[in-house]
């Protein structure tokens, strides 16, 4: 079970990721929202993935950083594909 300080430091990052991909390529309000959902989403299941596989020892305390930002970004980019799928 991740504890809160970890917690904490998931959100702000996969946020952070979010608002970053949002600057990037959103237009709108709602992109924002739906980059950052997608982030946040990647970024728990990068998490749990990386706490089932537990591969790469790198970790800053309970966050599988490395996995759950790879999983993130992979998020985002397919997030992406979708909204400009959508646009057309």
């Amino acid at each position: 079970m991740i504890q809160a300080p970890a917690l904490a430091l998931s959100v702000l990052l996969a946020s952070a990721y979010g608002v970053a991909f949002f600057l990037w390529r959103g237009r709108g309000v709602r992109d924002l929202l739906y980059y950052w959902l997608a982030a946040i989403v990647g970024f728990a299941t990068g998490q749990i993935a990386g706490q089932f596989i537990d591969v790469i020892p790198w970790t800053i305390g309970q966050v599988h950083f490395v996995e759950a930002t790879v999983v993130a970004i992979l998020f985002l980019a397919m997030a992406s594909w979708l909204k400009l799928d959508d646009r057309k």
